[in-house]
């Protein structure tokens, strides 16, 4: 054991010396290959099908350098080797637990995609962090999941940071199924998009710069995309009167962003529509939030960043499925202009809601645009908003709440979050809640009611929608990630992005 070691040391030093030489001469390439947990009945190391042919293409040092450097490597955990080959002066070799796992009834994902995600993106980072420009990475028999933990696990938002990571291109390595990738990246690039939007401070993204961006991000697929960009004016029009009693507390003009993206080829077919909940700086408004963790709340328009993200991924996939995405824009910050609790506001459908509480602004403006919603005839909606605090009590980060009055609905939101690992579920929408906010003093809606935030919310936005399959996503859980999610990096999580494209891909395969 003590000669293993030695030699095992021995050859690090001069295989980090050989990198080192290597870096200096600016090739910088590096590989991440996937290891599996040894069985009970057999004390062999499991490498994937890609790692067992490079092993191969160096006589087993890999499978060597393995065995003397350590325990085997467990799920998540990560081993790097120096010199191995001259065309990657760097091997990470990450462990991806048991092989063969798959949907996992309890925890309502897939063991498997799951285990790739965190391991692959543990290895891209550990290769960035030394300053490796190119990775190629073992597809792990998932190349969808492989690419998606390098795309993800490498984001890090440092727009406004002199020093910044470095940036890092991933290819897959061996034989893959390169759709599969690039699917994988164009998910992972979906979600980051929803997290940049997110992380942005909100002196930058206002709601005309969040609404020019997207504008942006969708002008490669302009020839079935249109991007309307409503000012004030066409939301007096429309009688928004709710969304733009939130509105007017802002010197920042609200915009109503309406996407439409026609990708199948029956412009008749009745669309899907996202709506998402738009504030780009939440204050609170005269019920002011406590100054604690207020800078957090320029991420309270992630409902608009999660369903404009996921249609722009939606025409990156091309999928054939007509597509209308709706977010209310502006910021709740208080003013002369701003509303005060006890005013009284109508909304687009004629309803009365009185404001008891001007922090329960995010409902006010997704009022107005699932009434308008309606006007499409669509085949379904789906509203996302980082809603209430009651949610995040309720589930955490472990899953967004879902509350739906269509099992067709809900079994295609679960099935596809299951795929995606970003986990869904499903919380009652009981008539006990709407009670709560129909007894109003002043109007014929209260925006608050006694308890059950979560719940009374999603009663709230009912009384707006007529739609046989509709289904409200309360994301608020699921805005930050410290470390659930072990391939995000801290920070906005742009959740559950995946998901809603996810769905979408899914809804677009059906007859």
């Amino acid at each position: 054991l003590f000669l293993n070691v030695s030699l095992y040391t021995h050859v690090i030093n001069r295989s980090f010396v050989l990198f080192l030489l290597l870096c200096v001469n600016g090739f910088i390439q590096g590989l991440v290959l996937g290891v599996y947990e040894k069985q009970p009945d057999n004390d062999r190391i499991r490498l994937t099908e890609a790692a067992a042919v490079f092993d191969s293409s160096i006589s087993g040092k890999l499978s060597e350098m393995l065995t003397i450097s350590g325990p085997p490597l467990k799920k998540g955990k990560s081993r790097i080797f120096y010199g191995l080959h001259q065309d990657f002066p760097s091997v990470v070799v990450v462990g991806l637990g048991k092989s063969g796992t798959g949907v996992c009834g309890k925890e309502n994902w897939d063991n498997c995609k799951e285990s790739i995600r965190a391991a692959v993106s543990a290895g891209c980072r550990q290769l960035q962090d030394l300053e490796v420009a190119h990775v190629e990475v073992d597809p792990c028999g998932d190349g969808q999941s492989a690419a998606e933990g390098a795309v993800l696990g490498l984001f890090e938002y440092d727009e406004f940071k002199t020093k910044k990571k470095a940036r890092v291109t991933t290819l897959p390595y061996g034989s893959v199924d390169s759709a599969a990738w690039q699917k994988g990246v164009l998910y992972g690039d979906g979600q980051n998009l929803a997290r940049r939007l997110m992380e942005a401070p909100a002196n930058h993204i206002t709601p005309t710069a969040f609404a020019n961006t997207i504008e942006q991000k969708l002008s490669p697929f302009a020839h079935k995309v249109a991007v309307h960009k409503r000012p004030q004016s066409w939301i007096e029009s429309e009688q928004m009167g709710a969304f733009l009693s939130v509105s007017k507390g802002s010197e920042e003009p609200p915009v109503f962003l309406e996407l439409h993206y026609k990708g199948s080829l029956d412009s008749a077919q009745p669309p899907l529509v996202l709506v998402g909940k738009g504030i780009t700086f939440d204050s609170g408004g005269i019920s002011l939030k406590p100054s604690s963790g207020m800078d957090a709340m320029r991420a309270d328009m992630g409902g608009a960043a999660t369903v404009c993200s996921a249609l722009v991924t939606a025409a990156a996939l091309k999928l054939p499925i007509n597509i209308i995405g709706l977010a209310p824009l502006c910021e709740n910050m208080p003013s002369g202009k701003a509303n005060k609790p006890g005013d009284v506001v109508r909304a687009k459908n004629g309803k009365t809601i009185q404001v008891d509480n001007t922090d329960a602004e995010g409902r006010l403006i997704l009022a107005d645009a699932l009434c308008y919603a309606h006007s499409f005839k669509p085949r379904a909606i789906i509203n996302a908003a980082t809603l209430t605090g009651a949610m995040d009590v309720a589930l955490g980060s472990a899953a967004a709440g879902v509350f739906t009055n269509s099992d067709w609905l809900w079994e295609r939101l679960q099935k596809a979050s299951i795929v995606t690992g970003d986990r869904v579920w499903r919380m009652p929408l009981f008539q006990h809640y709407t009670k709560q906010i129909t007894e109003s003093a002043l109007a014929d809606l209260n925006n608050v009611g006694k308890y059950s935030g979560a719940c009374t919310a999603a009663a709230f936005l009912r009384e707006f929608v007529t739609a046989d399959h509709w289904a409200h996503l309360d994301i608020a859980g699921v805005m930050t990630n410290k470390d659930e999610i072990p391939y995000l990096r801290k920070g906005m999580s742009g959740r559950p992005t995946r998901t809603l494209v996810e769905f979408i891909a899914g809804l677009a395969s059906e007859p």
